[in-house]
């Protein structure tokens, strides 16, 4: 087994990863960054609607929305972390030193649009590719970079621990201390060992865990998963925001339209024309995205239909095209021309509100283990996300865990990095008809039973339906030969067990976790 040393790993390439490996290659450190597949293969890429960015006329508001959105639950630790250093992060990273191509008005000024959740126009944006535009640019310089090594094909398969992969019996006595990954090249079928000083688990979401989701294929919490074998804490993994507008035609792929659709001046009407979202918040169709999300779950309830849409009308058909070009394309190619007709959406899987938690600079309670970006939890959302903070948390955690981990591995002169023991796969082919069927269950059964309303029934049949299938698939794990396919499929099945748990332990409805008491 071929064991390769640096300083850091990164354990995925979307924003939080990429902005990470580029901050510490600035300090000096070396960086080993894996890569499931191209270097636009990740959420972030996929990000429409745009970043936050002004902050400047009243910062108070944007705090006060982000309370708001979460239900009154979000960490204010964290959220006075991202109101103060946001604007910086973007301006120093995206604006001035990658030259990211905002949006602007004939004047030359950055153009600001609002989206559900907030009191102001104070979102930056790239028509309604936002996500594209930033991990491109960052991207490029990622492969640019020297000290950085992006080893595309990788998924890595477990964390290096002290307690469970060196050789030297006492090192079970030291804390819980992670020095690296066991990583697995798609193509050639090897693992490999990393052993780093610091390992930053940046995997993004876990939607792809349901039947429906917003997320890219692979998305299955493989950061929470593989923290949880090694001891790590997580926290609020019952908040899974479902986003309320997802294309829903039949026959055609789910893909998300953005919130800033709405932003513009879209509203929500059932199949009768009903703009069934006034009566039920004082922002309508632009409330926060788990009272939408159960409005259309519950309107679709109550009518039998199977979607309800977004009506555009009001807006100027040169003004959709020129606006959301990229959502046009999509939808006319599918058959719905946005300018003339409603769109169909319904809600699905989008974001982790929870995840490994962490300090304000990334550390788990593991040494020398951090997470960023979708795989952390800093309470930033508490119960829900308010819309566009995601993109703006992965810089800002970026910034502040590479500043910290310079700092440590500068001041600790002594990192414990052994030998790991070998890595030993049987040379049995997995059966990938019994794979897809597997994780086709865990997304029928977490969608039916742990979706966007839960009841305690709901929950207790989707735990016994995963307890016994997680134990099918680590049987079949343990005597296959490694595959992608196999390790998200084991991940999948823990990280949706790790929800439904959390989901059963808390009998309170908030956010996008909502209760009724029995079917």
């Amino acid at each position: 087994m071929e064991i390769i040393h640096t300083d850091c790993l990164v354990i995925g390439a979307g924003l939080a990863g990429s902005a990470y490996a580029l901050q510490a290659a600035k300090r000096g450190l070396a960086v080993e960054m894996l890569c499931l597949a191209g270097p636009l293969v990740a959420n972030s890429d996929w990000a429409q609607g745009g970043i936050i960015y002004d902050t400047t006329s009243d910062p108070e508001s944007l705090a006060k929305d982000i309370f708001e959105a979460s239900d009154r639950t979000a960490n204010p630790h964290a959220v006075d972390q991202l109101v103060q250093e946001g604007p910086t992060a973007v301006k120093e990273f995206l604006l001035d030193e990658l030259q990211v191509k905002f949006d602007r008005d004939a004047s030359g000024a950055l153009d600001f649009a609002r989206e559900g959740g907030h009191s102001e126009r104070r979102i930056i944006h790239a028509k309604d590719t936002t996500g594209h535009a930033i991990l491109d640019a960052v991207a490029q310089r990622v492969d640019a970079t020297p000290r950085i090594h992006r080893r595309s094909g990788s998924v890595a398969i477990d964390l290096l621990t002290l307690s469970h992969n060196s050789e030297d019996p006492a090192d079970k006595y030291e804390p819980l201390t992670c020095f690296g990954a066991y990583v697995l090249d798609i193509r050639t079928g090897e693992t490999v060992a990393i052993v780093a000083k610091k390992t930053i688990l940046a995997t993004g979401g876990l939607g792809q865990i349901f039947q429906h989701t917003t997320n890219q294929p692979g998305s299955v919490g493989h950061g929470v998963a593989m923290a949880y074998r090694v001891g790590a804490r997580l926290v609020d993994l019952e908040y899974v925001q479902f986003h309320p507008t997802v294309f829903a035609k039949k026959n055609a792929p789910r893909f998300l339209i953005t919130e800033a659709i709405r932003g513009e001046g879209a509203v929500l009407v059932n199949a009768r024309g009903e703009r069934f979202m006034d009566p039920v918040h004082p922002l309508g169709s632009l409330a926060p995205r788990d009272v939408v999300a159960r409005a259309i779950k519950h309107e679709l309830a109550v009518s039998g239909e199977p979607c309800v849409f977004l009506d555009l009308s009001m807006l100027k058909p040169e003004f959709i095209r020129e606006r959301f070009p990229s959502i046009y394309d999509r939808c006319l190619h599918h058959g719905v021309d946005i300018t003339r007709e409603l769109i169909p959406v319904v809600p699905a899987a989008h974001f982790a509100c929870g995840g490994v938690h962490t300090d304000l600079q990334g550390r788990t309670n593991i040494r020398h283990l951090n997470a960023i970006g979708e795989t952390a939890c800093t309470g930033l959302h508490g119960a829900n996300r308010l819309a566009s903070t995601s993109l703006l948390e992965c810089l800002v955690g970026a910034r502040a865990t590479a500043r910290a981990d310079a700092e440590d591995i500068a001041a600790f002169k002594h990192f414990r990095l052994p030998t790991p023991r070998p890595w030993a796969s049987p040379t049995r082919e997995a059966d990938p008809v019994l794979v897809r069927q597997d994780m086709q269950q865990i997304q029928s059964t977490m969608w039916n039973y742990a979706g966007v309303v839960r009841s305690p029934k709901r929950l207790t049949r989707a735990r016994r339906i995963l307890l016994e299938l997680r134990e099918e698939i680590l049987s079949f794990y343990r005597g296959a030969r490694l595959t992608r396919e196999l390790i998200e499929l084991r991940n999948a099945v823990q990280t949706a067990l790790l929800i439904v748990h959390a989901a059963t332990l808390n009998p309170q409805s908030k956010g996008c976790h909502y209760v009724v008491e029995e079917d």
